[in-house]
Order: structure tokens, then sequence, then C-alpha cells
């Protein structure tokens, strides 16, 4: 499934994101302290954590179901829009731990921001990834 393989390779970006996000929050001092220190840094990279880990499981269970010879079509949608919108959220906050910077081309975030976008459109939208979800949890009714 096409959606799958491309969700694997926005989980990896995300994985890339966050590392440099978290790694530059330590390196960027302001008022005498790494960002990194600040609660509200702290919080976006929790948060930036917790959207990652979620999105893997789900990529990993619909993976491991494909691997087993099973296929579910509602459930690569499912992965799909949920893995792609992450990525996005996650390079938009790493956007924001960044600051100013992450529009300079100095930094990597504001291509990878763009990239980001992307994975919501390949493969289908979300938006029709959504109709194959509602459609598949709310079938038409035949006359």
């Amino acid at each position: 499934d096409g959606r799958v393989a491309i969700s694997a390779v926005a989980v990896g970006m995300a994985q890339g994101v966050l590392e440099r996000a978290a790694k530059y929050s330590k390196e960027r001092v302001t008022f005498g302290k790494p960002i990194a220190s600040r609660q509200a840094i702290k919080f976006k990279l929790a948060d930036m954590e917790i959207r990652l880990q979620t999105a893997r499981a789900q990529l990993f269970y619909n993976a491991q179901l494909i691997d087993k010879g099973i296929y579910d079509g509602m459930l690569g949608s499912v992965t799909k829009t949920c893995v792609s919108e992450m990525v996005f959220d996650v390079a938009n906050q790493a956007l924001q731990i960044f600051g100013g910077y992450g529009y300079s081309r100095e930094y990597p975030v504001e291509k990878l921001l763009r990239d980001a976008r992307i994975f919501s459109l390949f493969e289908g939208t979300n938006e029709i990834q959504r109709m194959i979800i509602g459609g598949t949890l709310v079938p038409k009714k035949r006359n």
C-alpha cells in the first residue's frame, strides 16, 4: 500500500525534525539559559514526541497486518491521514522552537516544513482519505 510506504517516510522525517529541534533547544541560549530549560519548550518537545510515537504505533500496526496478508483499505487511510497530519504538526512546532531562525535557510526547518506538507497530498488528499474512512463506517444504503 503506497499510503503506508509514504507514511514510513513521513515518520522518519518527523523523527529527524524532532531531533533537530531538541538539539537546537539545548544550544540556543536566551537570558543566560538554554531554551530547553523553559517549560514552554519542554511541553512543545513532549507534544511532538507524543504525536510521533502515536503515529509510529499506528504505522507499525498497519504494517504488521499487511505483513500477515491482511489488507484493510480503511486502515491504510487512517494511517496515512494520522501520519501526514503528525509530520506537518511536528515540523510546525519545530519552526516555533527555532523562532525567527526557523525561516532562515541557514537552518533546515523551513524546508522540512514545506516538505512535510506534501504528505497530506500524496496518495490521495487527507479529505479523500476521510471520505474512504467515513464511507467504510457509514456505507451507502442500497435501494
